[in-house]
């Protein structure tokens, strides 16, 4: 029976275990059809397998999956998967590593107050969705959102619907309808809502988010790098904060007990916008499991 090693962290940490985003990593490369089983046996949100343990074009080959289909990008499993390979294969402090990913190698940085650092790709700006659409899907009234701004899809690998709203209250209120996502999203790239407003719980905070994703089989996210460098791109775009650079910081996962806390830094150069999402990373447990089907 062959064997795999593995390891659980906790991703977009306040500092603490237990907090932020779960990710198991494996180190190996079993067939696709076992790691996504494997990724269902371990549940979380996503689960990450390093296949190759040496630099391959630059950077360390890897592959995302959530419970029941894989994914070509995903913002906290770039950290967590970027922590490992430091801790593990490479075994000495770097400055940087690239992971070669579906979407393009993801650059990941190493800076001295314990932070990881990817730079994310130029956001791209899609569908623009009607008050009424968003209000179907998140279960709250037109007048909940921030109509301001618009409601649109925005990807930076992984589409997301960004809505702005009004209040904490309203942000803690939606519920996503299931069936209202999938015929107003079916069309279109975006697997879900990320909804955010300026009214924060701890006080040091800029933006309360919640991304709402319980479509491939992951619950309500706890803590989502990569629709939190949409919201970082779109707030530049739209002038969210009257700056056409940024650095703040989002909490998400108060809702479902898991606080997080992402640095969001983002600006205007040139033509395009440069993201930079950075967060905290916990190593919580190690260990093998049987890799055989």
């Amino acid at each position: 029976m062959s064997r795999m090693e593995f390891f659980i962290v906790d991703v977009f940490t306040v500092g603490r275990k237990y907090t932020g985003n779960q990710l198991a990593v494996y180190l190996g490369n079993p067939p696709a059809a076992l790691m996504q089983q494997l990724a269902k046996e371990i549940n979380f949100s996503e689960t990450t397998f390093v296949v190759s343990d040496q630099p391959e074009n630059g950077g360390y080959n890897v592959r995302i999956f959530m419970p029941e289909v894989e994914v070509d990008f995903a913002g906290h499993p770039v950290l967590g998967t970027a922590y490992v390979i430091q801790r593990e294969l490479i075994g000495h402090p770097v400055e940087e590593l690239i992971l070669n990913l579906p979407v393009g190698p993801i650059p990941v940085t190493f800076s001295d107050d314990n932070l990881l650092w990817m730079r994310q790709n130029p956001p791209e700006f899609g569908h623009i969705f009607t008050a009424a659409d968003l209000a179907q899907i998140l279960n709250v009234a037109e007048a909940d959102i921030d109509t301001r701004f618009p409601l649109q899809e925005v990807s930076t690998g992984m589409a997301f619907v960004l809505a702005p709203m009004v209040s904490l209250e309203a942000v803690k209120r939606a519920r996503v309808n299931l069936d209202r996502l999938r015929a107003i999203l079916g069309a279109h790239d975006a697997i879900a809502p990320a909804i955010f407003c300026a009214e924060t719980l701890e006080a040091e905070n800029n933006i309360h988010v919640r991304v709402l994703d319980d479509i491939y089989g992951a619950p309500e996210d706890p803590a989502t790098g990569s629709a939190n460098g949409c919201i970082a791109g779109y707030i530049v775009e739209n002038g969210y904060f009257g700056a056409d650079k940024i650095a703040i910081r989002a909490e998400q996962g108060y809702q479902i007990g898991r606080p997080s806390l992402l640095h969001l830094k983002a600006e205007r150069v040139g033509n395009e916008i440069d993201i930079r999402v950075g967060g905290r990373v916990e190593m919580v447990a190690q260990g093998t499991m049987a890799a055989d089907e």
